[in-house]
Formats: structure tokens, C-alpha cells, sequence
């Protein structure tokens, strides 16, 4: 991740609190970073012998890596110089009264916004007094967007007049909610406009009403 031969420096910046605006330096660069993607799906048991999978809700993308830091030449403690910094991340902020917003940035290849989900600190050496000079830090940091931001990223799409949905024995609020709307959480649309107060009450036949977002 290089710009013209230079080396790019990763840093992590601090997009809210009280260090907001501020850039935390990674004097080394990590030798890999790791992002992990998944979704949420349930299962719902019925009649038939394997059970259903349902899609349930998206989970944010993990960002995961080893950093490293030393200060032997400066002699100075590696905490104060960076460990307390990055700790900050998972502090909770008395303007926000919750942890801080971040980005971790590695030039053009690399720009994650996130919260600091975890960091697992090693000190391995030591001045003679007993003061770290040197640490591996495991980091895990999750995506964070803003709920405009995610609006704006997704279309979705729902019936644009009512329909008419007759239950067969499988059937689900939640699952019909899937089909016709693309979001399980819709299930409540459903509910409301057919005057369904619990929503396992399905019997097969029945015949509901899909309203248009």
C-alpha cells in the first residue's frame, strides 16, 4: 500500500470525543489485517425434517489485526506513548457517554469506520526499572454507519397495492414478511393488518392481507 514509492503509515483516527479530530500513528504497519463478513439466520422447526432457515438481520463487518509498538530507542513507556491511546477506544467518553467512533485508514486500500470492539495487549520487553517498552496489541474493531447512511445504501422494495396471501402449514409471519418484503421485521405490518395479536396463530388457509409499505 504504497503512493509513488513512499511508504503509507497506518493510523487510526478519532472521529468523536474528546481526542476527536486527532490521528494515532501505527509506527509499524500490520503485516495482515482480517475482515470477517456474515449475516444472522434462525431456524424454525416444522413439520418437514430438515427446519427452515430464515434470514434474520445483517451483521457488521470485522476488522481484525495485530499491531505493534515499540519506543527501546526513546526509552519511553510504550503505555503513555500509544497503549493508553488506543484504550481511550474502549472508554467511555464523558461527552458521548459511550465509547468513541473511529477509522482505521491504511492509504488507499484500507478505510474502516468502527468502534473498538476489543484489545488484547503483550508487553514483551521491558526497561530495568520494570516501565514496557514494547507491545503486540490484537485489535478487533466493527463497522459503524449511521442509520441515514445505511438508508441511503439500501433500496428496498415492497408490494406497491395490497395482495392476498393464503397460509400454507410452513408459513411464518416472519417468512411471508421475507417473501414480500425483503425484511423479516415487517412481520408486524402483516399483524397489524390482518388483527393478529399473537403471531404463531397461522392456520393453513387462512387467507391474509399484504399491505404496501
Amino acid at each position: 500500500m504504497s503512493t509513488g514509492g513512499s511508504l503509507e503509515k497506518a493510523h487510526i483516527e478519532f472521529l468523536s470525543g474528546k481526542n476527536e479530530g486527532e490521528k494515532m500513528m501505527c509506527a509499524f504497519n500490520p503485516q495482515e489485517y482480517r475482515l470477517k463478513k456474515s449475516v444472522g439466520y434462525s431456524e424454525h422447526k416444522t413439520l418437514l425434517n430438515v427446519p427452515i432457515t430464515q434470514f434474520t438481520s445483517g451483521v457488521a463487518d470485522r476488522l481484525s489485526m495485530e499491531l505493534f509498538f515499540d519506543t527501546t530507542q526513546e526509552k519511553k513507556d510504550v503505555r503513555s506513548e500509544y497503549i493508553d491511546k488506543l484504550d481511550s477506544l474502549l472508554a467511555v467518553d464523558g461527552e458521548l457517554h459511550a465509547p468513541p467512533k473511529c477509522r482505521f485508514v491504511w492509504g488507499g486500500g484500507l478505510d474502516f469506520e468502527a468502534i473498538l470492539l476489543e484489545a488484547d495487549k503483550r508487553f514483551t520487553k521491558f526497561r530495568s526499572d520494570g516501565v514496557p517498552v514494547r507491545a503486540w496489541v490484537d485489535v478487533t474493531f466493527e463497522e459503524y454507519k449511521k442509520p441515514t447512511q445505511q438508508k441511503s445504501t439500501i433500496k428496498h422494495e415492497s408490494t406497491d397495492k395490497m395482495k392476498i396471501w393464503t397460509v400454507s402449514e410452513e408459513d411464518t409471519l416472519w417468512l411471508i414478511a421475507a417473501e414480500e418484503y425483503g425484511d423479516t421485521a415487517h412481520w408486524r405490518t402483516i399483524a397489524q393488518a390482518n388483527n393478529i395479536e399473537n403471531p404463531r396463530d397461522l392456520e393453513a388457509g387462512m387467507r391474509l392481507s399484504i399491505p404496501p409499505l
